[in-house]
């Protein structure tokens, strides 16, 4: 999802000037095993629009990843700082997405909704034949790769939403994503000291929460990754790099929380998760496309990333991070993350 839809189309300069708000996904059409809203599973039909930057986006590279769904979801990654017009493909020759043969995102939009007035938010799933935008609902694409696309899984995919878990998943999910997703963001796009602190606060009251819940077990729900890890795992990862100065969530950094940063290490270290992280895409994005934040510009050189890689321990609690499954394969040719954006 990142920024723009929160500033409701608004250019760069706005973030960190105006109150934040993040605004509902406009285009929330579902692709499913019965295509009931039109849109059925279907190999090769649909390409996924991403940011590696993009933390909400980043939940979708890995469920894609987990699930094995590499070669029936294409992928399309944009340029990590889109300007006011949108995600922009140019990281790709001729500045064009070599499948869907458009240089902006909003493209897509645009063939859905003529003079769509919203903002154009990753991660998008786009109709190839059509070229038009199916859905941009960041929080069900995932739920419906993991049980919707089922027919199209790899041999010994984990069940990401396991039926009987679901309930305590969607409630562990949901404190995760009021206080800390978009707790970050509230409290780097405050416009007021009040807002600031009351966004901060709820930030590590969850963090601290969920750190607890975590001391004495190696997933968030059950003994294997849910949709719940996932879900926390894209903000972890982004914390030291961007959120703890960038949006001044500054209490402590993740690895001065022992079992936070043992377990995010661990997810970092698990085949799916580490494997779809792009730092440099990280940093650039938030550090220069938030003029209103950060006007010079300027990217931090640091923070070292060496300690992703360093022992976590944490199979010592137990647990099977791909329950009856197995870890994905490698990660395709054209998608591997470059050695300088990576520990």
């Amino acid at each position: 999802m990142s920024t723009p839809e929160a500033a409701d189309g608004a250019g760069n300069t706005e973030y960190g000037r105006k109150a934040f708000k993040r605004s509902k996904s406009h285009f929330a059409d579902r692709i499913t095993a019965d295509g009931r809203d039109g849109w059925p599973v279907e190999a090769g039909r649909y390409r996924l629009v991403v940011s590696r930057a993009c933390p909400w986006a980043s939940r979708a590279l890995v469920s894609r990843r987990l699930l094995g769904l590499e070669s029936a979801l294409s992928l399309a990654v944009a340029d990590p700082i889109q300007d006011d017009r949108s995600w922009r493909f140019t990281l790709d020759p001729d500045d064009r997405d070599p499948v869907l043969g458009i240089r902006f995102l909003h493209e897509a939009y645009d063939k859905r909704e003529t003079d769509y007035p919203g903002g154009v938010s990753v991660p998008a799933v786009v109709d190839v034949p059509s070229g038009e935008l199916v859905t941009n609902d960041y929080q069900q694409i995932t739920l419906d790769l993991a049980t919707e696309w089922r027919q199209l899984h790899r041999p010994g995919a984990p069940d990401l939403y396991p039926e009987a878990l679901r309930a305590e998943i969607d409630e562990v999910a949901e404190g995760i994503y009021r206080d800390v997703n978009n707790g970050v963001y509230r409290a780097g796009f405050a416009t007021t000291q009040q807002d600031y602190e009351t966004a901060y606060a709820d930030v590590f009251r969850r963090l601290d929460l969920v750190s607890e819940r975590l001391r004495n077990q190696r997933y968030l729900v059950g003994d294997t990754i849910t949709e719940a890890d996932i879900r926390l795992f894209t903000t972890l990862v982004r914390f030291d790099a961007v959120y703890h100065g960038h949006f001044k969530c500054n209490r402590n950094k993740l690895e001065q929380d022992p079992v936070l940063w043992a377990y995010a290490r661990d997810l970092y270290q698990t085949p799916g998760f580490g494997d779809t992280v792009d730092f440099d895409h990280i940093k650039r994005h938030y550090y220069v496309v938030h003029t209103g934040v950060n006007p010079t510009s300027i990217v931090p050189v640091g923070p070292d990333l060496s300690g992703w890689l360093t022992p976590h321990h944490r199979e010592q609690l137990g647990g099977r991070p791909f329950g009856d499954g197995t870890p994905p394969g490698p990660v395709p040719a054209g998608e591997q993350i470059p050695a300088g954006h990576r520990p």
